[in-house]
């Protein structure tokens, strides 16, 4: 696969460590590998849509990570986008799940660009069968988001995100039988000084369990650990 290279906006920002949420999943999604960074989507067959949201709220500065597509891309839909916490995370029909209505935006393997039921196409279809690497780029300053595709900016997608009144976070969802999303490359941009010290702290340790071990208070301690979940 190609490895992307970070957008501009967030390459002076720092590495990202959220996961999917293992607690907002559809049952037909299961979560492997480090710290759950993989989802596999309907692990023996399926008969529906199934969807899981990521652990970062997304509603300041901006945002970039990677999904790794497995080879098996094919199907009426797998999406990759954003989403607010009351987007549905399953349903019983092969549909486009993410931009169904106004609580999610969602890039389609078909080229297609989702929200508020209705879609417009924004690239080629994906190969079918060939495996593939999405990098999204959010934006909440400018209300954008981006994709790109094995390291082509395919430019911006939606806009006015940052009217949205609620909390966003990453979703991908799939109809596809034993289909794999991993996430890879998760970066972002600082929110305050604060911030930039957590980062600096954070990329000097070896393991997460160290940080109890620091000479820091309780409420810093607690507050370095926030941003890895």
């Amino acid at each position: 696969m190609v490895q992307q290279e970070v957008p501009e906006p967030i390459r002076e920002g720092c590495d990202d460590y959220w996961t999917w949420n293992k607690k907002h999943k559809a049952n037909e999604v299961r979560l492997h590998g480090n710290r759950g960074e993989t989802a596999h989507f309907h692990p023996n067959w399926s008969n529906g849509t199934a969807a899981v949201r990521g652990t970062r709220r997304l509603n300041y500065g901006r945002h970039y990570w990677e999904i790794k597509v497995s080879q098996r891309i094919f199907g009426t839909s797998m999406m990759f986008g954003v989403g607010t916490k009351k987007a549905r995370l399953h349903v019983d029909a092969f549909v486009n799940l993410l931009g169904e209505d106004g609580e999610s935006w969602g890039l389609s393997h078909k080229g297609l660009i989702w929200h508020n039921a209705k879609c417009m196409q924004y690239c080629n279809p994906f190969r079918e069968n060939e495996s593939t690497v999405i990098g999204i780029l959010f934006d909440w300053n400018n209300g954008t988001l981006s994709y790109y595709k094995d390291g082509e900016d395919m430019g911006v997608a939606f806009e006015g995100l940052n009217r949205c009144q609620d909390s966003l976070y990453p979703i991908v969802c799939s109809t596809a039988a034993k289909t794999e999303m991993t996430l890879g490359k998760r970066r972002r941009s600082f929110f305050n000084l604060q911030d930039r010290c957590r980062a600096t702290i954070i990329s000097k340790l070896r393991q997460e369990n160290e940080i109890d071990s620091l000479p820091l208070p309780n409420c810093i301690r607690t507050f370095v650990k926030e941003i890895l979940h």
